[in-house]
């Protein structure tokens, strides 16, 4: 007796055995048993999930020789033939391959007769819309008014495809992908009555690999089994998936959580040497990552003891190890780079760029710190020259240009004599100005201005402003805080310091994560201030953030005003009816 394969050998042959679909079930049960049946109906899914198992059945139940029925017996003759493809008065069109005219004219005209031996004739099309617009046409007024005996069974792919005058004549149901525990809890009634044994893991690499097709996933178990010489371990279904093993994943990832980029390459060469797939990799990855994400954000770390997934425990770890917005930004470098694999000289450089671009976001936070200067500690950007007056000169203006250069120079003594000393101010004879010549159609004029005081907050206790502003631009310099871990520190507002208790307020929650509060914490008895930190959500009225705003807009109207009231300015502006561009006049940095 020849083999049959496990997809047709437990192909559901009643709705109680139909798997993952209950909400397709439950309305077509109903229908059934208060005898209210639709004469078309539409079954929409990916391959695999059971439209046709779904015709089949409800086939049986119009046409069971105890009646109309939610629960054909299966044993009668009707019952027998439609499951053996038999049954004289139930046809199955494939049509991919009969999608012309001729073929739907040829299935129509056995419309006009009666069942030979059913109560009901049954047209089931697989793949309706593959059939052409001219066959569409032909069917349409058959499958709005058919005779009482005669139901339609549409199944599709692609409903998208399928025109809105057929997709209207019909009951609409969506057979869904069926998630990855429902097929598992599928094998694992199958496998044991075919006396095979399996690892659970096993079943999982099966499961994730049919991607919500049942049928897809019987046939890869039989390949397994195969593979395998009848026992199914996760090792050997690792091996014919051609899966990447856990371990290289738990080690890229806390390879990048440690920054550790040596780490990175090494593994992603082991990869190429294992001929494992780069684009799997970055899949498995996506997994692990999303149920990091999820831990992180519904703090589902401590249920990780009881989750019979031997990866929750080292997932949970990285969870905690790895800060979430670097999370959430490491998913969607993987998500995307399996699009970009294909780009690459080849697919293991692909998915080392992928995985080293994460490492080059994580050095962006150090950037910035770059540019907090030991004396100048309120700079948080670079300053960078910036043109400051823009005007239209006549062609006269020309003449003057060369008056202008020398009025603007800082490199000789007669920059000073051009300008009387009385009408200088103190703070622009301080910053030494530069001002650009005139060009031939507008002109440019960069002031650098005296670096500003701190300004002090209003809050009644200035003395712990003042304090918390300067440790935390010592710990940004240090950089031993970055990203959601600096965020916290600078927005917050230190309220309380008594001994080893400090607490902090924040307006935003979303700062004061216990992961970000843990890191702050760290980072602080690292610099010598052992103290357990409580982090309160309210209206914050002192904060660095704060400071640092105050003390850029200071800087920003002092470099207004000295531009305003240099005289060389003055004078354009009156000769020349120059304007000052809003916005242009930025401070820089001495």
């Amino acid at each position: 007796m020849s083999y049959l394969v496990l997809a047709r050998k437990y192909r559901p042959k009643t709705f109680e055995q139909l798997v993952g679909q209950s909400h397709v079930v439950q309305a077509l049960t109903n229908a059934l048993r208060s005898q209210r049946l639709h004469h078309a109906y539409l079954f929409t899914g990916t391959r695999g999930v059971g439209k046709t198992t779904v015709s089949r059945i409800l086939a049986k139940s119009l046409n069971c020789e105890t009646g109309i029925t939610d629960q054909p017996c299966g044993v009668c003759a009707a019952c027998t033939d439609i499951d053996a493809g038999h049954f004289v008065d139930y046809t199955e069109l494939d049509a991919a391959s009969n999608r012309s005219v001729d073929e739907i004219q040829q299935l129509l005209e056995q419309a006009v007769y009666k069942p030979v031996q059913g109560r009901f004739k049954v047209f089931m099309i697989d793949e309706v819309h593959m059939l052409t617009n001219t066959a569409f046409n032909a069917m349409l007024k058959t499958l709005e008014e058919p005779p009482d005996y005669l139901k339609f069974v549409l199944a599709t792919t692609d409903p998208h495809k399928v025109p809105v005058t057929v997709l209207s004549r019909c009951l609409q149901f969506n057979l869904r992908p069926m998630a990855a525990e429902t097929i598992v809890e599928h094998l694992q009634q199958v496998l044991p009555a075919e006396s095979i044994s399996a690892d659970t893991q096993a079943l999982r690499l099966i499961a994730r690999a049919a991607r919500g097709s049942m049928r897809d996933a019987l046939s890869l178990t039989d390949q397994a089994i195969a593979f395998g010489n009848g026992q199914l371990q996760e090792a050997t279904v690792r091996d014919m998936l051609g899966s990447v093993d856990t371990g290289h994943v738990f080690a890229l990832l806390q390879a990048l959580a440690d920054g550790d980029g040596l780490t990175v390459v090494q593994t992603c060469e082991q990869l190429r040497a294992a001929g494992l797939s780069a684009s799997s990799m970055l899949e498995e990855m996506c997994l692990v990552l999303q149920r990091m994400a999820v831990n992180q954000s519904i703090g589902g770390n401590h249920q990780a003891s009881a989750d019979p997934d031997p990866d929750a425990l080292r997932i949970a770890a990285l969870s905690e190890h790895m800060p979430a917005d670097e999370t959430q930004l490491l998913y969607s470098l993987c998500l995307h780079g399996r699009a970009e694999l294909g780009l690459a000289p080849d697919e293991y450089a692909g998915l080392t760029m992928v995985l080293l671009r994460l490492l080059a976001f994580k050095t962006d936070a150090s950037a910035e710190k770059k540019t907090l200067k030991t004396a100048d500690p309120a700079a948080v950007t670079p300053a960078q020259p910036a043109p400051a007056a823009e005007f239209k000169a006549p062609v006269q203006a020309r003449a003057v240009q060369a008056q202008a250069v020398q009025a603007a120079s800082v490199s000789t003594p007669a920059a000073d004599r051009s300008i009387p000393a009385a009408a200088r101010p103190a703070h622009v004879e301080q910053a030494s100005p530069v001002l650009a010549a005139p060009a031939p159609a507008h002109e440019a004029v960069v002031a650098t201005v005296a670096q500003a005081e701190p300004i002090p907050p209003s809050e009644a206790d200035t003395a712990l402003g003042e304090f918390w502003y300067q440790l935390v631009q010592q710990l940004s310099q240090a950089q031993t805080i970055q990203a959601m871990t600096r965020e916290l520190a600078m927005q917050s507002q230190l309220v309380s310091k008594q001994d080893t208790q400090w607490v902090l307020r924040a307006e935003r929650e979303s700062l004061s994560s216990a992961a970000n509060v843990e890191r702050l914490q760290t980072a602080l008895q690292a610099h010598g201030h052992a103290v357990q930190l409580q982090v309160q959500s309210g209206a914050v009225s002192d904060s660095p953030a704060k400071r640092i705003a105050q003390q850029q807009q200071q800087r920003l109207q002092q470099a207004e005003q000295a531009v305003m009231s240099h005289p060389f300015v003055q004078q354009l502006m009156q000769s020349f009816d120059a304007k000052i561009v809003p916005g242009s006049i930025k401070p820089l940095s001495l």
